[in-house]
């Protein structure tokens, strides 16, 4: 049985400014369409730079202490309970934050749609995917480029051999 209030968390994540504990939840009660993960994000780190999905809709659910997160209109404190939501497309840019002196823990609710692509406005990259979100690593496609290294379409293309 998964819980938001005894999770089981199954993923962990420590970089200079991100960190977390995560648990999969959706995944742990077997959902395929729907992805559900609880984040606990400690005093002073991000669990995610500020990106945006081309694919996926994502809702955070406050579940416990006070996270800020960051959208087109700027940063804000969010309070336990509070639910937002994060539609597909540069609108839906954002990033969660724990500025206070406890941890924070969110839920996040998603879709689970394949292929995705995420943009990184803060660092100007792409991220295509042929797996949903939060996907383990089964090999496939994954691959971050800076959009200014972009090529035209045609570059490298040959007509077919006669």
């Amino acid at each position: 049985m998964a819980s938001i209030f005894e999770p089981e968390f199954d993923d962990t994540l420590e970089r200079r400014g991100f960190a977390y504990r995560r648990a999969r939840l959706g995944r742990q009660v077997g959902a395929a369409k729907l992805g559900a993960s609880l984040y606990e994000i400690p005093p002073g780190a991000a669990n995610f730079p500020y990106h945006w999905h081309g694919a996926n809709e994502e809702l955070a659910i406050v579940v416990a202490g006070r996270p800020s997160v960051r959208t087109p209109e700027g940063w804000r404190e969010l309070v336990e309970g509070e639910v937002v939501s994060f539609p597909v497309g540069e609108a839906g840019a954002h990033q969660l934050a724990n500025r206070t002196d406890e941890p924070a823990r969110v839920l996040i609710v998603s879709t689970m749609i394949a292929p995705e692509v995420n943009g990184y406005p803060d660092s100007g990259k792409v991220l295509a995917t042929l797996r949903p979100p939060g996907s383990p690593d089964d090999g496939s496609l994954a691959a971050a480029f800076r959009v200014a290294d972009g090529v035209d379409y045609w570059e490298g293309e040959n007509p077919p051999a006669e």
